[in-house]
């Protein structure tokens, strides 16, 4: 029965299906805890290879979230990110960040479905959004302050995300 975990067209369905069990809301980081991003400039391609600014999300609500597509937990949580993109698309800028070929992300999104945007980068990632770990997620205040830090999958479809969000969008 395990060996079904180490077949890639069932090991994975069932570590991304795992992943969706386990996951849960993430929580705000307590302020004295919170990190100032401070350096904007990341430069970023979106999938069409155009060239985009994370410069544009200063003084912005920011949600960062670096992915791949191989990656079970990042597809697990990819549901409840396109719910909140779908939900918060106005109000707050979004960054899905994959260091893949665009080809590779962009057959992924249209096989799933997903329409939230999606950039590629081949750039240094800002010291305060560096990591080794898939997914890893930011929020990201107008000021600067990264309120929540999530590393794994998480539910961000979820009630304490909304408000958290709301409280920031309302500042």
């Amino acid at each position: 029965m395990v060996v079904v975990l180490f077949i890639p067209q069932t090991g994975t369905p069932i570590k991304v299906l795992f992943n969706r069990l386990i996951a849960f809301s993430p929580s705000e980081i307590s302020e004295e805890k919170q990190k100032t991003l401070s350096d904007y400039n990341w430069k970023l391609q979106n999938l069409d290879g155009t060239t985009a600014q994370f410069s544009s999300a200063e003084k912005k609500v920011t949600l960062v979230n670096i992915w791949a597509t191989w990656c079970p937990p990042c597809i697990a949580e990819m549901p409840s990110m396109q719910a909140l993109y779908n939900t918060y698309k106005e109000d707050v800028s979004f960054y899905f960040v994959s260091i893949e070929d665009p080809k590779t992300v962009q057959t992924f999104m249209e096989k799933e479905k997903y329409n939230f945007p999606v950039y590629t980068t081949q750039d240094t990632f800002p010291e305060a959004l560096q990591t080794n770990s898939f997914p890893t997620t930011y929020l990201i205040s107008k000021n600067g302050k990264i309120v929540m830090h999530k590393t794994g999958a998480a539910d961000w479809d979820s009630e304490s995300v909304y408000k958290t969000i709301d409280a920031l969008v309302a500042e």
